[in-house]
């Protein structure tokens, strides 16, 4: 087969399942790893396709990338959360994913393992729309077209008669009243988000800590874990523990050998 065909026939089958796994790709089209990694570098750099922990995602008609891929800022200590927060997620779990750049991290990580997915996050249910492991439910609503995350009063009522066994949020915020949000619509669907779950979970990466923003979400002591990176001071791992929640601290990928 030339390569011009199967690449065609590969973007086709990434386009067709949104998102595709690497051992998928070698099955469907019967050649080496290597080679289907080669053409998905080439896939990318033309824009119709992108790579992402677990296999490939289809980018063709929607060229631009959620904001938060194209923000550099504190991206190794977001995903040093994220690898820690997965800690905390079981095999046939039910989790309700809030939208953000921390959680978006943290659904990269999560994809191939069996669980419930709900989210209000349209690039999290992309990353799970083609992954068998796991059912997926997409909160409806009003779409913030920043972020393609659904918040609003629709979304509200649809989560109000769920229930999860965990949450897990990220905030703009965190000081001595609790944590919080930049948009009243977001954190009223994040308190709704809250009342159906059993467990809260919060990732942030230790730049929000200090700071508070629009719109209060829920206090220090109203959740049951906290995620972060190793940059947070040892103030505020004293302030954590003392309001009784679970601190979690992810580090550095050189200090995890990963």
């Amino acid at each position: 087969m030339l390569a011009e065909q199967r690449r065609n026939e590969l973007l086709e089958l990434v386009r067709l399942k949104r998102f595709a796994s690497l051992p998928d790709l070698v099955e469907q089209l019967d050649v080496s790893e290597s080679t289907i990694r080669r053409d998905l570098e080439y896939l990318e750099e033309q824009g119709t396709a992108k790579r992402i922990h677990g296999g490939v995602l289809y980018a063709g008609d929607s060229p631009k990338l959620p904001h938060f891929e194209q923000q550099p800022a504190h991206w190794e200590e977001k995903r040093a959360v994220a690898r820690r927060a997965v800690e905390l997620i079981e095999e046939g779990d039910s989790i309700l994913l809030d939208g953000g750049s921390t959680t978006y991290e943290v659904a990269r990580l999560l994809l191939g393992r069996r669980l419930h997915v709900v989210t209000t996050s349209l690039p999290v249910a992309n990353l799970f729309a083609g992954n068998s492991s796991s059912d997926v439910v997409l909160i409806g609503g009003n779409v913030c077209p920043r972020t393609g995350v659904m918040h609003g009063p629709l979304a509200n009522e649809m989560i109000s008669a769920l229930r999860v066994r965990k949450v897990m949020l990220s905030v703009a915020g965190i000081n001595d009243e609790g944590f919080f949000n930049n948009n009243l619509l977001l954190v009223e669907t994040e308190q709704a988000m809250i009342r159906a779950a059993d467990e809260v979970i919060v990732v942030a990466d230790s730049s929000k800590f200090g700071h508070r923003s629009l719109t209060h979400v829920c206090k220090l002591g109203e959740v049951a874990h906290l995620v972060v990176d190793d940059g947070v001071s040892e103030a505020w791992r004293k302030k954590i523990i003392a309001a009784g929640v679970d601190l979690r601290v992810g580090q550095p990928a050189e200090s995890t050998g990963g």
